[in-house]
């Protein structure tokens, strides 16, 4: 049986105080942008450290989920094929799985009824190749660390969870009682991507004119939805991300030269649940004269200142759909 896979298509060092990180009293955050840009150094415990960039600017909670992805891809090479369909049948998401009518019930069933939860998650630890993997771990890698420095680890795990499972539930709502397992972490990415373009554009933000230093360009406020869109940076970067999917979708296999299928409508779904979900998990407030941080956030912040993105048979044997 087919896999769908889902496809994409030194920390910062120094603390600012909240006091810092708010913008002038004119209320505009590009000059409380600049200001921190020119800051050069902070005070942190009695001590003066020096800003600098680090040469990887990964978040530990990110290379520890690549690492996981990693491994479990590396650990399914040296199963055989039946066990890895076994491996399959409970980790990956299998909408015939819901079907009790599938001609696949029984066996889908002979597993208990454990993965008919858990898969909505654990399907983006498989993927469907070495290929596929380091294609989403440099699509996490770029838009995935940006979020988790803004977000902290938990509310990053969290997002990232809940993002996997509406990617999954949007591909259950239109392929139900398909047999075709799908893998790959992309749902989350594609949510991670939702987040991040967010803020990276602002003034301040991490690609944004006013580059702030350090971690505060992660702390530029969110500007609401509504007004984000209408920004031609953003509202570029949704018009070529919906084409790419949709392209994939269409001509996933022409394109890439192989059989795999996308599994693009997950994508979608996933990136939709990072918009809405993105302004329940953002740490970072705009406030009247600027930008307010949440006391959590504010806390970790002053910690990290304190430290220096196949194939067999049956149900579960079938090439899985890329996601």
């Amino acid at each position: 049986m087919p896999v769908r896979q889902e496809r994409d298509g030194g920390e910062p060092s120094a603390s600012l105080q909240k006091a810092e990180l708010r913008a002038s009293t004119d209320g505009s955050p590009r000059a409380g942008a600049v200001r921190a840009a020119k800051t050069s150094s902070r005070t942190i415990g009695g001590r003066v450290s020096s800003q600098r960039e680090p040469i990887f600017n990964a978040p530990t909670v990110v290379v520890v989920l690549l690492a996981a992805f990693a491994a479990m891809q590396l650990i399914r090479g040296f199963l055989g094929d039946q066990t890895d369909i076994e491996l399959l049948l409970r980790l990956a998401f299998i909408p015939a799985r819901y079907d009790p009518a599938s001609e696949y019930a029984a066996e889908l069933g002979a597993v208990g009824e454990g993965p008919k939860f858990w898969t909505f998650v654990t399907y983006a630890f498989l993927h469907g190749g070495w290929l596929h993997l380091v294609v989403n771990s440099v699509w996490m890698l770029a838009f995935g660390s940006a979020l988790a420095w803004r977000f902290g680890a938990v509310r990053f795990l969290l997002f990232s969870g809940l993002t996997a499972a509406a990617g999954a539930a949007t591909h259950l709502a239109l392929h139900f009682g398909q047999p075709i397992p799908v893998v790959g972490a992309s749902a989350a990415i594609s949510a991670h991507m939702a987040g991040a373009m967010r803020f990276i554009f602002q003034a301040g933000g991490p690609v944004g004119a006013f580059r702030a230093r350090g971690r505060e360009a992660f702390a530029a406020p969110a500007e609401p939805i509504g007004q984000a869109i209408r920004r031609p940076a953003i509202a570029t970067f949704l018009i070529v991300w919906f084409a790419a999917n949709i392209l994939f979708g269409v001509f996933g296999g022409q394109i890439t030269g192989d059989d795999a299928n996308v599994a693009w409508e997950a994508h979608i779904g996933g990136f939709l649940a990072g918009i809405v979900l993105f302004p329940l998990f953002d740490p970072v407030r705009r406030d009247h004269d600027g930008v307010d941080l949440d006391e959590h956030w504010a806390e970790d912040l002053r910690q990290d200142a304190a430290g220096p993105h196949d194939v067999p048979a049956g149900a579960g044997g079938r090439k899985p759909l890329d996601s």
